[in-house]
């Protein structure tokens, strides 16, 4: 009798446990639902367009090539416009586009500005056609508003199409 008390002992401990471990899961993913729940998630932004395909990166033990057409680099100033996608201390790899169409709203673009007699690097937020032809509105992504100009394709300097950390 005193063998079959220790077993059924044994038997309700291992069960309590697994109850107990099964009821405080339940309620720690109802918690974590709670707290993040999947409906919460951040609204879809506008991203850079796919310029590079991937049979044009290859990539090797000493070194990556990219295949594109009269590619550029750029180095920035410090304005923090463009924060955190890049700064001061980044580098990125342009190429010009052929025409307006090919840009699309969530491409980074740099433009030459009529305001500033600069260049200037941010994203396209939105793009039209209007009597003097085709236009692009920019923003930085760290700047509260828009810039203050509509960008003519004639004032584009490249699209970015690649960031180095």
């Amino acid at each position: 009798m005193h063998v079959f008390l220790r077993r059924l002992f044994l038997v309700l401990f291992v069960a309590g446990m697994f109850l107990l471990g099964w009821f405080s899961n339940s309620a720690f993913s109802e918690l974590s639902k709670a707290q993040f729940p999947l409906s919460s998630a951040a609204p879809e932004k506008p991203s850079p367009s796919d310029w590079i395909k991937p049979e044009q990166i290859h990539v090797f033990q000493d070194k990556v090539v990219i295949d594109v057409e009269n590619p550029s680099w750029a180095m920035f100033t410090d304005t923090n416009s463009m924060d955190p996608v890049f700064d001061a201390e980044a580098n990125t790899i342009e190429i010009t586009p052929k025409d307006p169409t090919q840009i699309k709203i969530g491409d980074i673009i740099s433009y030459k500005s009529e305001l500033c007699d600069c260049i200037v690097v941010h994203r396209v937020i939105g793009k039209g056609v209007d009597e003097k032809g085709f236009y692009f509105i920019v923003k930085g992504d760290n700047n509260p508003v828009k810039d203050p100009e509509k960008v003519r394709f004639e004032q584009i300097v490249g699209v970015v199409v690649g960031v180095i950390y």
